[in-house]
């Protein structure tokens, strides 16, 4: 990952290492992205929601994806539930 300004760095904090995210979106408070993180030599995929409170960004949600098998029943349950939106 290229070096980004202080203020586009996901606010995550060790011993969690950012290897990678994509912003989904962020507006004035609050801020969605996926992050490619690695914790004691092991990655996993997390789906970051942060709300910005004082000025400085504070997590509100996460939810983490540690396998592939797990993320094929996660997606195959969404697929189905979108077909119905």
């Amino acid at each position: 990952m290229d070096k980004l300004p202080e203020s586009d760095l996901v606010p995550i904090a060790p011993p969690l290492k950012v290897l990678d995210y994509t912003t989904i979106k962020k507006g004035s408070g609050w801020w969605l992205a996926v992050v490619l993180v690695e914790s004691f030599e092991k990655k996993a995929v997390g789906l970051y929601m942060w709300q910005k409170k004082s000025g400085e960004w504070k997590r509100k949600q996460k939810f983490t994806i540690h396998n592939k098998e797990k993320w094929a029943l996660i997606s195959k349950a969404v697929e189905e539930f979108m077909k119905r939106v």
